[in-house]
């Protein structure tokens, strides 16, 4: 967890984490949100897949990255590639949002469309990965890799 976090020091946002007296109220509890969407690429995946993509090594960097997702996963991993000087392609189904594609490819990464009722996901994203060697970043692996808690406290903020 240390060596993540010091992986991710200077690299991902230290988002905060805010609390309202009112929603507090509604729900009964104390209730804690981090601010996520402060994050780079808008969402805490950055920093499992920075993580996870910081810590291959020259060779395997030097042969890309593969991951299938139309979503924060997706630009996540373009934009972690992009800072660790290697290529990301990214498998996504034809019908994700335009936004999302336009996002993922801003950040520079090759997308590789797919029809997601017709074909699996995870074969196309091997079968993409084996045929150049490439290292695939599967979204709940860089999540286990995620090492927001330790990063939380202490940076709370009480808002009305």
């Amino acid at each position: 967890m240390r060596r993540a976090a010091a992986r991710l020091d200077g690299v991902a946002h230290r988002t905060p984490v805010v609390t309202s007296t009112t929603l507090d109220a509604l729900v009964g509890a104390e209730v804690q949100l981090k601010a996520e969407g402060l994050q780079r690429g808008g969402a805490f995946k950055f920093r499992g897949d920075y993580n996870a993509i910081s810590s291959l090594g020259p060779e395997a960097l030097a042969r890309g990255v593969r991951a299938g997702s139309s979503g924060n996963h997706a630009q996540a991993v373009a934009l972690a590639a992009r800072l660790c000087a290697t290529r990301a392609t990214i498998l996504m189904p034809r019908d994700a949002p335009a936004s999302k594609r336009a996002a993922t490819e801003g950040y520079g990464a090759q997308v590789v469309e797919y029809d997601r009722y017709a074909e699996d996901r995870e074969e196309l994203v091997a079968a993409l990965a084996e045929r150049s060697g490439a290292a695939v970043v599967h979204p709940l692996w860089a999540t286990d890799q995620n090492p927001a808690k330790p990063r939380t406290l202490g940076r709370r903020g009480r808002h009305q």
